[in-house]
């Protein structure tokens, strides 16, 4: 009795059995066991798209001499300027340009892929042109009349396959410069009058400079003439592409320091000033064609010395 009342003592004094106290942690669920998932992002939305061109638009002022680029409406297929077509850059970027004796209105038609017609009617501001004598013979540095008549269709030809090339720059995007500073001593638009025999009118800029004076490139271009031999009227002549059918013309050089082919960047050496062919003195005749129409220098490359 004694033995059982001090187990059963003994084993009261030991507390409770095992499992049934706090120091075993509590069971948890599968739930609580897990991270709780990130917030997802909401998804980004895309950019909005560029707004539609449906007009035309331009960068200059039309004007008889003058230039303008432009961008065509989106979607534009052919472009056209008084029903002659206009090439088109692959982003819709092109040039136009009025001759000296433009009318005074002009009509720019885009044709879009889907058939319709955006036109735009420009009204072509009038020059002032100047009348200059020149005291120079008619004829340029050929001895004689008859020699004049022999040399010059040959000249020609090789102007006009020239001005025929069509290259491969972006010149005509730029913002032009003047490819040689000094006095101007003969301006663009002129009626030229040669020793009392009237000429056409002045087809460029003359610049008054030294012999020997560098000019350079007004803009990136690929030459598409360098005379070796002088002409009769131009001399020693440089004829450099810009793109889209505008070009340079540099007259009267002392001598060349390019050649046909050639890659020239804006304000690249391309020669010097001379007075050979048709000249009074030295000086640098700049001219300006798009596609047949004569430009005046000084409308793209603005005041000179700016």
């Amino acid at each position: 009795m004694n033995i059982i009342r001090d187990r059963a003592g003994l084993i009261a004094g030991l507390g409770p059995p095992l499992g049934a106290g706090s120091c075993v942690p509590p069971a948890t669920t599968a739930e609580q066991a897990l991270p709780a998932p990130a917030a997802v992002p909401p998804p980004v939305p895309p950019p909005p798209a560029p707004p539609v061109r449906a007009d035309f638009v331009l960068r200059g002022t039309p004007e008889q001499g003058a230039a303008l680029v432009g961008q065509a409406p989106d979607g534009t297929r052919a472009l056209t300027l008084d029903g002659k077509a206009v090439p088109l850059a692959a982003d819709g970027g092109f040039l136009i340009a009025f001759d000296r004796d433009a009318g005074p209105e002009a009509r720019l038609v885009a044709t879009l892929a889907d058939g319709r017609a955006v036109e735009r009617v420009l009204t072509v501001a009038p020059g002032k042109w100047r009348i200059e004598h020149v005291n120079a013979p008619w004829r340029g540095s050929a001895a004689s009349d008859a020699e004049f008549q022999r040399r010059r269709p040959a000249e020609l030809e090789q102007i006009r396959a020239a001005r025929a090339v069509e290259a491969e720059s972006g010149g005509w995007r730029q913002s032009f410069i003047w490819p040689v500073t000094g006095r101007l001593s003969g301006f663009f638009g002129s009626q030229r009058v040669y020793q009392g025999k009237p000429g056409s009118y002045h087809s460029g800029t003359d610049v008054a400079a030294p012999a020997g004076t560098p000019f350079v490139a007004p803009a990136d271009g690929v030459v598409t003439l360098a005379a070796a031999v002088p002409f009769t009227l131009e001399g020693h002549l440089l004829i450099v592409d810009h793109g889209m059918g505008l070009s340079s013309a540099f007259l009267h050089c002392q001598r060349l320091d390019v050649s046909v082919g050639d890659r020239v960047v804006q304000g690249q050496r391309l020669g010097s000033v001379g007075a050979t062919g048709r000249a009074t003195g030295p000086h640098m005749h700049w001219g300006l064609t798009w596609r047949g129409a004569r430009l005046d220098p000084g409308k793209l490359a603005g005041p000179m010395g700016r």
